[in-house]
């Protein structure tokens, strides 16, 4: 039986001269032809990878054959198959329309179970128009559709709204916590924020059920890449111990958000099963996050308060977050409160009444 020395490629073997210098020099230069094409394969992989940047799953140019356009994200471990609406033009031009001047946006993600008239999203915008110093923000909110009837709705009430679609599940329902559903839903959020990033974007990201009566752009910290808004506040913005709530967030576009968010989104596979928010309090304190030197802080809740820890002081509050708090019809209710306290709150001024008189009704519903 031959052993393993024997074995060549068929067309390699001479029965006459198995070991003639022919041969020899024959199979020594085939080896090292195909040694030669190996390593320059090896080497193009290499440079192609080298480059690689976290993927955009937003296709910028839509097929005329299809209403939609689509992509997917190729991760190694995961791969989500999302598409973008072309009726709504491509991200890019969305995102343009709505920036800043110095491409700041403030992004939204809605369904038609929060988009129906007299529901969150209504509540949402009219926060904007009765705040002090908001109306002039909704000029850069983009709202992102996560089906069609939300994106029609969206086109009826607002200038800016991009269509986006998870295949093969339908997401026009209310999405509970941590169903599958809601899960697809957080970290499709988690991906397209980051593809706004690497775009070259800053931005806001508020859930629909965060109510604006002050502008809050005064009360971000200017030396921090990332700040997000607490559950729970203790009173220093660089203490990694508050409690995080990936509902209201101002984020800056840098290399350094672009890699955490890339690896929040990857962190999803290493604790499977937890949500966004779950799983950013575990990667926040990770040796790699503090290797990024990412400049986190804590946003207070005195100026972005909730219901699991409202802000007392009216003169303060710039957001009020319908946290702590499941089911929409309660959230609907209680918001509808908190504007109702703010518009009394904002005739005052005329009364000059002390605004340490006045305290918000909500929760109520969402106790």
């Amino acid at each position: 039986m031959n052993n393993i020395n024997d074995v060549v490629f068929s067309g390699d073997y001479d029965k006459k001269k198995p070991c003639s210098s022919s041969w020899i020099s024959s199979m020594l230069f085939r080896r090292i032809t195909l040694v030669f094409l190996v390593a320059v394969s090896c080497l193009v992989l290499h440079k192609q990878f080298s480059s690689f940047s976290f993927p955009l799953f937003i296709p910028n140019h839509c097929s005329s054959s299809s209403s939609y356009g689509s992509s997917s994200l190729p991760m190694a471990d995961h791969t989500i198959p999302l598409q973008g609406n072309c009726d709504s033009d491509d991200l890019e031009s969305v995102l343009r329309a709505a920036s800043m001047k110095d491409k700041t946006v403030i992004l939204t993600s809605v369904n038609i179970a929060m988009a129906k008239p007299g529901f969150v999203l209504d509540v949402f915008l009219e926060s904007f128009k009765i705040g002090n110093n908001t109306k002039k923000l909704l000029n850069h909110l983009v709202i992102i559709t996560l089906d069609q009837k939300a994106y029609a709705r969206c086109l009826a009430i607002h200038p800016h709204c991009f269509a986006l679609k998870i295949q093969g599940l339908d997401l026009s329902s209310e999405a509970f916590f941590m169903t599958p559903i809601y899960l697809e839903v957080v970290w499709a959020k988690i991906h397209i924020l980051a593809t706004v990033l690497q775009k070259g974007y800053n931005f806001v990201f508020t859930d629909a059920d965060v109510m604006w009566v002050r502008d809050p752009f005064p009360h971000f910290y200017e030396d921090a890449d990332f700040c997000i808004t607490s559950d729970a506040y203790y009173g220093n913005p660089s203490d990694r111990k508050n409690l995080p709530n990936s509902g209201f967030m101002y984020v800056k576009s840098n290399q350094r958000t672009m890699k955490f968010y890339k690896y929040w989104y990857s962190s999803r596979k290493t604790f499977p099963g937890l949500n966004d928010q779950d799983v950013f309090n575990k990667i926040k304190y990770d040796p790699f996050t503090a290797k990024l030197g990412l400049q986190m802080k804590y946003l207070d809740t005195a100026y972005f308060g909730g219901f699991c820890e409202f802000s007392k002081d009216f003169n303060k509050v710039c957001t009020m977050h319908a946290n702590c708090c499941i089911g929409m019809e309660r959230k609907i209710h209680d918001l509808k409160m908190v504007l109702e306290d703010w518009r009394r709150f904002m005739l005052n001024t005329t009364n000059l009444k002390p605004s340490s008189s006045f305290t918000w009704r909500a929760p109520e519903k969402c106790r």
